[in-house]
């Protein structure tokens, strides 16, 4: 059997509800939510941590895969420099990692 046909199965003869169904899609839910959108939401804050302490002359690698080192911090954005005298101005979202 699916899991479809068993949430959908009638209610049991007799008259009496059959809490199986409903009970199985809340179970299924606080499953996803610990398992699928809580670590999400922990990823999410360290990064923005790690955003929010990064300083000229750190070294950042953006979204797009490219490493560089910081130059210069905006309101909205960063100035990063790819090679010697090259600077690129990014958007603050853009910094995904710092190297290791």
């Amino acid at each position: 059997m699916n899991l479809l046909s068993i949430l959908l199965q009638a209610p049991a003869s007799g008259g009496e509800l059959s809490w199986t169904g409903p009970l199985l899609i809340v179970l299924l839910f606080v499953v996803m939510y610990f398992f699928m959108i809580r670590p999400q939401q922990k990823q999410k804050k360290e990064i923005e941590k790690q955003r929010a302490n990064l300083k000229v002359g750190d070294k950042v690698v953006t979204s797009g895969g490219i490493h560089a080192k910081l130059k210069e911090i905006n309101d909205n954005n960063y100035i990063i420099e790819i090679a010697d005298g090259v600077k690129v101005k990014i958007d603050k979202a853009s910094v995904f990692a710092l190297p290791q």
